[in-house]
């Protein structure tokens, strides 16, 4: 008998060399990416977005990923709520807009109301024996920290809170509950999800794929982060940044699916922040004093990566369409109380993980179709690309 797709899956992951990459089978089955959804994706926590993007009752926004629809919502007693997407009389969507405010969700097809907190209202002509009490929008999970919002679309998600109590004196002079978007940005690749997220997570490819990138910061050469990391870490101290790292990935996660990472490294000196010239982009964030020359890498869970500057944050998700469809979501987020055009300029904010989001794009497309090919054999990954066997593992224990 033919071996299925999730089986052939299996056998690979116990047949799989530590330090390659993956086989292509895992970006170009239709069963596996069906897999992921349910068994990755459904069961990891997903940075959805900020607090102030819903900042009154009524306020909600859409996140999508895959065939899934996540309604986020303030609700009347100002609690950040999350429902799936999908009524519960014969599967519509509910909300089709993809954020605004509402007094109550009404779906489209029959009529049925629900209220912000997810319960039924009103389903008609249901007859006597209806009960509207078991019928009310599927709950998401929700995880606020420092204001951004995590959502997970599993009963029993991975417990956040120890690994962020870790973090949180680590990032709180960044006052990130106190964000306003500035922009975002979605980049369309035709590539598995999987193949976007190893290139975010490794920077062997920065220095020949990202010329404005490498001019500024030092990630893609570990004896040039040494280098300028003793005069950083000054720097940072003298602004009210700590100078500590955290580490809780692969081995020294304390549980599954709860990896968090926090490491400042050097920009290049004569580059404040992330911008083409160096100079200084925004107000420095939160209670900082000043800015350093530096940017922290965060990562939250399997999926959720940031890179802090001393005057912005940006936020980076890949998110599937498809077997071979993903959207590079970028946001990029300034100091609550600072003004466009008079605090910061959003084209000069955007520039730099707008022009790498696109050289981004090109290769990761190139990759996919090297990868599509029958002749393709995983090679060796290079000690630059340390960080993939991580997430590797990481995606083996949940699928």
């Amino acid at each position: 008998m033919p071996k299925d797709d999730l089986q052939l899956m299996r056998e690979l992951i116990d047949s799989h060399r530590e330090g390659f990459a993956l086989e292509r089978h895992f970006y170009t089955s239709q069963a596996v990416y069906n897999n992921d959804i349910k068994m990755f994706w459904n069961r990891n926590w997903i940075w959805a977005g900020h607090v102030s993007q819903i900042a009154e009752p009524g306020d909600y926004f859409l996140f999508d990923y895959g065939p899934e629809s996540v309604i986020v919502v303030r609700d009347r007693e100002g609690e950040v709520r999350a429902h799936l997407n999908v009524c519960r009389h014969r599967g519509s969507r509910v909300c089709l807009e993809s954020r605004g405010s509402a007094r109550v969700f009404s779906c489209p097809y029959h009529a049925w109301t629900f209220g912000l907190d997810g319960k039924l209202r009103g389903g008609r002509a249901m007859g006597p024996d209806f009960d509207p009490s078991d019928y009310g929008l599927f709950p998401v999970q929700v995880q606020i920290f420092q204001g951004l919002i995590f959502i997970c679309a599993d009963e029993n998600p991975p417990s956040l809170e120890a690994s962020l109590d870790r973090l949180a004196p680590l990032s709180a002079p960044m006052g990130l509950d106190y964000l306003k978007l500035a922009h975002e940005a979605s980049y369309p690749v035709p590539a598995n999800w999987k193949l976007a997220l190893e290139n975010y997570l490794e920077c062997y490819h920065c220095a020949p794929s990202h010329q404005e990138y490498s001019r500024s910061h030092s990630l893609k050469d570990s004896a040039e982060v040494e280098k300028y990391g003793g005069a950083l870490r000054e720097r940072s101290a003298a602004i009210g940044l700590p100078v500590e790292e955290l580490d809780l990935t692969g081995p020294n996660a304390l549980a599954p699916g709860t990896d968090v990472y926090w490491r400042r490294y050097p920009l290049f000196p004569g580059y404040q922040t992330g911008s083409k010239d160096g100079e200084p982009l925004a107000p420095p964030l939160g209670g900082l004093t000043g800015h350093d020359g530096g940017a922290t890498d965060l990562s939250v869970g399997a999926l959720n990566y940031f890179l802090i500057y001393a005057d912005h944050l940006v936020g980076y998700r890949f998110v599937p369409r498809g077997l071979q469809e993903t959207d590079i979501q970028i946001a990029w987020y300034v100091r609550g109380d600072a003004e466009e055009g008079r605090d910061y300029d959003k084209e000069a904010l955007t520039w730099l993980w707008h022009v790498t989001s696109l050289d981004d794009e090109r290769i990761i497309r190139h990759n996919q179709e090297g990868v599509n090919s029958h002749r393709f054999v995983p090679g060796p990954l290079s000690e630059m690309e340390w960080s993939l066997p991580g997430f590797y593992r990481s995606y083996f224990s949940m699928i």
